[in-house]
């Protein structure tokens, strides 16, 4: 009956005949979205792939305003240094991403977790 956050609520119940059956009541969120059992793990592993995606996008947006400072420095060197500072820091973002997602992957396929095997079907 242990679930993780409070999921349901078993409540004793006796009826009118002195008969005791307990009552349960169900949270809104299933089990079966998360596996079978609600974990820390299992949060994590839904929202892993929205973690990736928002920072794929805060990498684009990176991208984009270190470009447009490039092209807006007018010549300036302190500004073209600033952009070039900027650049390098979202390169080396999108890599520390691009290699975190894989090495989850990787990880995944090497220990047997089920719940990386998002990327790569299973045999």
């Amino acid at each position: 009956m242990h679930q993780v956050l409070a999921q349901s609520l078993q409540i004793p119940w006796i009826t009118t005949s002195g008969v005791e059956t307990p009552t349960t009541i169900k949270g809104p969120l299933e089990a079966s979205n998360f596996g079978n059992q609600i974990t820390l793990g299992s949060i994590i592993s839904k929202a892993i792939d929205y973690i990736f995606l928002f920072a794929g996008i805060g990498v684009l947006l990176m991208l984009l305003g270190s470009g447009f400072s490039f092209l807006t420095s007018a010549g300036d060197p302190k500004k073209m240094e600033k952009a070039k500072s900027q650049l390098t820091n979202a390169l080396v973002g999108f890599l520390i991403i691009f290699v975190a997602f894989w090495l989850v992957q990787a990880l995944g396929i090497i220990f047997g977790i089920a719940v990386f095997g998002g990327i790569f079907p299973s045999q």
